[in-house]
């Protein structure tokens, strides 16, 4: 199976056409293909991030929470899939993977509430010594 790059909202393969294989650290099977992006793909992606931001920095905190729950929504449709990705490429245990993506979903989610009451304030943190 080989992927693309998603760079400023088109799929697409290195300039080179240069691929590199992940592999299943348990059987060293190739689980996939994807491009072997070099600077210009890097700056292809920062360009394009730097214009995506101006946009999403102009939607309301609700419209940007609503963005981020539907992400939480697909990652908890897909927590399977994900699971098994994820422990083809690194080698951990599917229940250790499943508890991961279940965790990124949460702080999406708890990211789509807390926009709507970002007023310029430090929130508090979740464990000493960090800063949100």
């Amino acid at each position: 199976m080989k992927f693309k790059m998603f760079i400023g909202g088109r799929w697409c393969d290195a300039g080179d056409g240069r691929t590199v294989q992940v592999l299943n650290p348990a059987t060293e099977e190739a689980i996939c293909e994807v491009p072997y992006g070099g600077p210009r793909e890097a700056e292809e992606a920062l360009d394009a991030a730097r214009r995506a931001f101006r946009d999403w920095s102009r939607t309301s905190p609700y419209e940007r929470g609503e963005v981020l729950k539907r992400t939480v929504d697909l990652m908890r449709e897909r927590r399977d899939e994900l699971a098994r990705l994820l422990t083809m490429e690194e080698g951990k245990p599917l229940a250790e993977s499943r508890s991961e993506v279940e965790a990124a979903a949460s702080y999406y989610e708890w990211f789509a509430e807390e926009g709507k009451r970002a007023h310029g304030q430090v929130v508090p943190a979740t464990s000493a010594g960090k800063r949100h």
